[in-house]
């Protein structure tokens, strides 16, 4: 079961269903849209980036279209999905936009499980997103964005109740810093670039990283591995073409940031596909 909302005057494309909506992932695929994928009595399991994901009975991935999916085992789940042009004319708003908590936060793929209570309530918000699916008018396009906002901030505040964020002013940094990475990491790879466009200095930058997992140079380095790693598997590019790709002008010093982070050369990696 898929309906489709498109806006033709906008290019807005809106997407609700089951797991037919992604039925074709069964290799590892870059999704086209923005996900949420929520499960009902039963987990879900898929790879996103390589790494295998299990999403527990009644919860709410996220997703965006910079991550490559396969899907595992996926069956009576519920999946939204939009672009930029249906929702995220709202990215003034820092929380619930495209580049908000559940976008490009701390962490980049955020599980929001699901209470009794909750629960009812997104089956209700569920029912009124079918019942709208069918109103054909002039105000559709609004309402289900208004009622996809109110999806994304019911979500937002759930996933911000289960999990210590840091303040608000260090988490936009973040979610801003994560953002500028995925624009820009394929020519840019040095922190004082990116503490540049955030007005900051490299150190003011990584002191404001201290307490995450990752330092400023170490999430570069990782999305630089990550897109390495894609193009090692999905194309037929030579390590060399990748690394000129990626920016680098000596094509040995990807190959010694590749082995630093996998333990493995991308000769290796590309080997074993």
């Amino acid at each position: 079961m898929t309906k489709e909302f498109n806006q033709f005057t906008t290019d807005a494309i809106f997407k609700l269903g089951d797991e037919t909506l992604l039925q074709s992932f069964k290799k590892s695929q870059k999704l086209p849209l923005f996900t949420f994928i929520r499960t009902k009595e039963k987990q879900a399991s898929l790879y996103i980036d390589d790494v295998i994901t299990t999403i527990p009975p009644n919860s709410i991935l996220s997703l965006t279209p910079n991550h490559f999916i396969k899907v595992v085992d996926l069956r009576n789940v519920i999946i939204y999905q939009f672009n930029r042009e249906f929702y995220c004319i709202k990215d003034h708003d820092k929380e619930v936009s495209c580049v908000g908590v559940l976008f490009y936060g701390h962490h980049q793929k955020p599980i929001i499980e699901l209470n009794k209570t909750e629960l009812k309530k997104f089956n209700v918000l569920h029912d009124i997103f079918l019942d709208e699916m069918e109103t054909e008018d002039t105000i559709q396009a609004e309402m289900l964005r208004m009622l996809m906002t109110r999806f994304i901030i019911k979500t937002t505040r759930l996933y911000k109740q289960g999990n210590q964020l840091p303040e608000t002013e260090k988490i936009d940094l973040l979610r801003h810093f994560n953002v500028l990475v995925e624009d820009h990491f394929r020519n840019e790879h040095s922190v004082k670039f990116y503490a540049d466009k955030l007005f900051k200095s490299p150190k003011t930058l990584s002191n404001s990283f201290a307490k995450y997992d990752r330092s400023p140079l170490q999430i570069i380095h990782d999305r630089i591995v990550l897109e390495a790693k894609r193009l090692l598997h999905y194309t037929d590019k030579s390590a060399k073409q990748i690394a000129f790709d990626l920016g680098f002008e000596d094509p040995s010093h990807l190959s010694r940031l590749f082995k630093k982070h996998t333990g493995q050369s991308p000769s290796t990696i590309r080997g074993s596909k």
